[in-house]
C-alpha cells in the first residue's frame, strides 16, 4: 500500500489572525512524520508521532495550549486505536502531561484495560515513568486571558460560549501504512470553562476516533457532547463500507447536523488509501500527504482526492 497521513487541528470559526499558525502547525505534523511512514513506520506509530507534534504546538487545544476548566485547571483527554486487531487505549481528565496520546497508547499496550481516568491515569503515568510537567508549561497567555475575561467569576458562563469567540482546536491524525494497517488518534484539552471532570468525545471509542482495517479510520473534532451522541468517527467508518471516502465524511457530518444539531468535522482514510474530510463549521484546519510526498494544508474544504 502507498502510505497515507492526514491530520486536523480543530473545526470551528478559526480567527483570521490564527489561520497561518494553524496552517503551519498541521503542515509541520505531516512533514515530520510522513517521510518516516514512507520508510516503513507503522500507522500506529505515525498517528502518535503526528499528534505529539500537535500537542507541543501552543496553537492548538491539546497539550501545550490546552484550555482551562471552570476552576482554572488544565485537564487532558486522548485516545489511540489501531485497525488490525481493534486495540484501543484512552485517558481522560489527566493533568501535567504534555503528551496524553502517548499515555493512552501505554494504557493500550501495558495494561489489561482500555481506558483510565483522573487520578488512576495519573498514578499509572507515574508508575511507568512518564514525565510530568509544571502546569505553567502547558498554559498559554491566550487561554489565561480567555479564562479571566469569560469564565472566572462569571456565574452565567456556559460551555456554549467557548464556541462563539474562539476556535476549538482538538487535534487528530489518521494513517495508513505500507502493510495496509490503519490507525487513528485524537487529543484535546476539551471545552473552555468545562466542569472539572468533564469528558468529551475525544477519548471515547467511536466518537473521537475509530480504526478498522476492513473499512478505514477516522478522527473527529467539534462539540463533543453532540459528537458522542452520533458516534461520529464510527459512523464515518461504517459509511466507508458503501460510499467513497469524501462522501462518507460528508454523510457522517450530515448525520451530526440533522440528528442532533451538532457542530464539528471529521477526517478519514479508507482502506484503499483515499482521503475524506467534512465539517459544518466555518473552518477546519487540516493537512495531508500525497503519494509524491507533496503536502497540502488548508483551512476550509478538502479538495477531491483519489
Amino acid at each position: 500500500m502507498e502510505p497515507r497521513l492526514i491530520v486536523h487541528g480543530g473545526a470551528w470559526d478559526i480567527p483570521d489572525q490564527q489561520v497561518e499558525d494553524h496552517m503551519r502547525g498541521v503542515r509541520r505534523a505531516v512533514s515530520r512524520v510522513f517521510p518516516r511512514l514512507q520508510d516503513g513506520l507503522s500507522a500506529l506509530d505515525a498517528v502518535e508521532a503526528a499528534v505529539n507534534v500537535l500537542e507541543e504546538d501552543p496553537t492548538f487545544d491539546s497539550g501545550c495550549g490546552a484550555v482551562l476548566n471552570a476552576q482554572g485547571d488544565i485537564e487532558l483527554d486522548a485516545m489511540i486505536m489501531e485497525g488490525a486487531e481493534l486495540r484501543y487505549g484512552a485517558v481522560a481528565a489527566v493533568q501535567n502531561i504534555l503528551h496524553p496520546v502517548t499515555l493512552a497508547r501505554a494504557v493500550m499496550e501495558r495494561t489489561e484495560h482500555c481506558f483510565l481516568v483522573g487520578g488512576g491515569a495519573q498514578q499509572f503515568a507515574r508508575r511507568i515513568g512518564m514525565a510530568e510537567v509544571d502546569p505553567t508549561e502547558l498554559l498559554t497567555e491566550r487561554e489565561w486571558t480567555y479564562f479571566q475575561q469569560h469564565v472566572q467569576n462569571n456565574p452565567h458562563y456556559t460551555a456554549r460560549q467557548a464556541f462563539q469567540p474562539a476556535p476549538m482546536d482538538t487535534v487528530g491524525a489518521v494513517a495508513l501504512d505500507r502493510d495496509g494497517n490503519v490507525a487513528a488518534a485524537t487529543s484535546t484539552g476539551g471545552t473552555a470553562g468545562k466542569l472539572p471532570g468533564r469528558v468529551g468525545d475525544s477519548p471515547l471509542l467511536g466518537a473521537g476516533a475509530y480504526a478498522d482495517n476492513t473499512s478505514g479510520a477516522a478522527s473527529a473534532t467539534g462539540w463533543g457532547e453532540f459528537i458522542m451522541r452520533v458516534l461520529l468517527s464510527k459512523t464515518a467508518c461504517d459509511l466507508l463500507l458503501s460510499l467513497p471516502a469524501e462522501e462518507a465524511a460528508r454523510r457522517a457530518v450530515h448525520v451530526l447536523e440533522t440528528r442532533v444539531r451538532g457542530l464539528g468535522g471529521v477526517i478519514l482514510i479508507d482502506k484503499h488509501g483515499h482521503y475524506g474530510l467534512a465539517h459544518n463549521t466555518p473552518r477546519m484546519a487540516y493537512a495531508f500527504a500525497e503519494t509524491d510526498a507533496h503536502i497540502t494544508a488548508g483551512i476550509k474544504r478538502l479538495p477531491t482526492h483519489g
